[in-house]
């Protein structure tokens, strides 16, 4: 053993429109379309002059990190019709960019009218003003479309010829209204870093919930602006945010706040979220991991397995530094991925205390080789193991680079919904590998012993070996990603 994110976008936009053709279901029943109870919210996008690539999966990810809302993209509002928005709650507009047409722009004004919600974000509101959309106008090449009026007035403010924003700055935004569902609780402002458009022009109906101070040293006007707004639209419901010009500026607790407390209340007419959102939150049922290491050399996108919000993980860079102290408390789950020969008894201890405690197991790749010599280890818990060269027994071997066909055996938690799949890995052969083990997922290859993962029979907890991992060629393979973390899941009890 050898030691050692927007064409996506774009192509899910386009799948997605056929679905969006379908008729809403019948009054009562349930859209298996959809989470259930969610409220259901389209995001407009696919055209800005802001970058839309990141800040629309982000607004996404802010949605459905609140357990609220379900949530699906377009990419080409251009195709909408009143059929396609029948199922939904809510718009959110990330869009700047040509006019959709008289059909999508009829089923937009009517699907607010009906009484149900539109979230206007930042530069959507320069969209559809009959301003310059393309090109430079300074050089005879602008493209200029005429505007859509109905649009100001369902949005209450748009960019006017004297509309623009100053330098980006931090600066204070102050509730007007902190009654407003929206702002109660939130306190008297927050701060931002953001432009700060000023001179938008605002229709009449326009009800603003807060301003900002557009300070002259920062090319401001020396005036209050409006940041925050909200207006009712036919029987519908209105909620405008200037902010969110990037990453950055979304990612700031006020905006979170405001901008998620707005597409409830727009979509609901109140609001049932805190004034304090954390948008990388874990949930307080997750699993707490151990990730062991070393020993053995490995890519760094390893780590990235571990990235999402379903689990809480420390490192240990070595076995001395995981199992050096008590360990049963601290952690449901150990992921081993290192390499180790030599533990002292009483780091034995502290490991066999974890395993005979009912907390989880997982073995990846190369930990199959570790302590050779600790019989109870590789035949009662792990339930196999990788012999290496010097003992008693020939040495196991080993093959890099190996295009596998890989099948689940059976049907197992740990692989639901991981069809037959491809992947570039190592393997292994001529292991020993317990007759008692549950195999779940298995491979032909003739470099390989068959058994890819298994259940091992160990019944003082649970414990899966996955001998898939070895490189970033699997690391960043969708299934890998998803078969390591339904091992940590239901080897942690959270998964049956």
């Amino acid at each position: 053993m050898k030691i050692w994110k927007n064409t996506i976008w774009a192509l899910a936009g386009t799948l997605f429109l056929p679905f969006l053709a379908q008729p809403a279901p019948a009054a009562g029943k349930m859209d298996p379309f959809f989470r259930e109870g969610a409220l259901r919210v389209l995001i407009l996008s696919g055209r800005n002059n802001h970058d839309w690539r990141t800040t629309t999966p982000y607004l996404k990810k802010l949605l459905l990190g609140t357990g609220r809302f379900d949530v699906r993209v377009n990419e080409e509002a251009s195709g909408i019709t009143a059929a396609a928005l029948a199922p939904y709650d809510l718009l959110v507009l990330d869009y700047m960019g040509p006019r959709w047409g008289e059909e999508a722009e009829t089923a937009v004004e009517r699907f607010v009218k009906a009484g149900k919600g539109m979230v206007v974000v930042h530069g959507a509101s320069y969209a559809f003003s009959g301003r310059e959309i393309l090109g430079d106008s300074h050089a005879g090449t602008g493209v200029f479309e005429p505007p859509w009026p109905e649009y100001a007035r369902m949005v209450g403010g748009i960019w006017a010829d004297s509309t623009a924003h100053g330098d980006r700055h931090l600066f204070e935004v102050r509730f007007t209204d902190r009654e407003h569902p929206v702002a109660a609780g939130m306190g008297e402002g927050f701060m931002i870093s953001d432009d700060l458009y000023h001179d938008q022009r605002m229709e009449p109906d326009a009800h603003v919930l807060a301003t900002a101070f557009s300070d002259p040293a920062t090319r401001g006007t020396g005036e209050d602006e409006p940041i925050l707004w909200t207006v009712s639209y036919g029987d519908g419901r209105v909620f405008y945010t200037a902010l969110g010009h990037d990453l950055n500026a979304m990612h700031a607790p006020g905006f979170v706040a405001t901008f998620l407390r707005g597409c409830e209340w727009a979509a609901a007419g109140k609001v049932s979220l805190p004034p304090l959102i954390d948008p990388d939150s874990r949930a307080g049922d997750v699993p707490r991991v151990l990730v062991v290491t070393g020993g053995h050399e490995y890519d760094t996108e390893f780590y990235s397995v571990f990235d999402g919000d379903w689990l809480v993980w420390d490192h240990a860079l070595s076995n001395h530094q995981a199992f050096g102290s008590e360990i049963r408390e601290r952690y449901d789950v150990l992921v081993l991925y290192d390499m180790s020969a030599e533990i002292s008894e009483q780091e034995k201890k502290n490991l066999r205390d974890f395993v005979e405690g009912g907390k989880g197991l997982v073995v990846l790749h190369h930990a199959i080789a570790d302590y050779n010599s600790w019989e109870w280890w590789w035949r009662e818990v792990v339930g196999g193991r990788y012999i290496l060269p010097g003992g008693d027994q020939p040495a196991s071997s080993y093959r890099h680079d190996v295009e596998l066909s890989v099948r689940p055996r059976g049907s197992h938690p740990v692989t639901a919904g991981i069809g037959p799949l491809q992947i570039v890995d190592e393997t292994y052969k001529d292991m020993w590998i317990s007759p008692q083990v549950k195999v779940i997922l298995e491979t032909e290859d003739p470099t390989s012993d068959g058994p890819l993962a298994w259940v091992s029979p160990w019944q003082g907890s649970r414990v899966v070996y996955l001998q898939l991992g070895h490189d970033r060629q699997a690391h960043l393979h969708p299934a890998y990603r998803e078969l390591v973390k339904r091992s940590v899941l239901w080897t942690a009890g959270k998964l049956e």
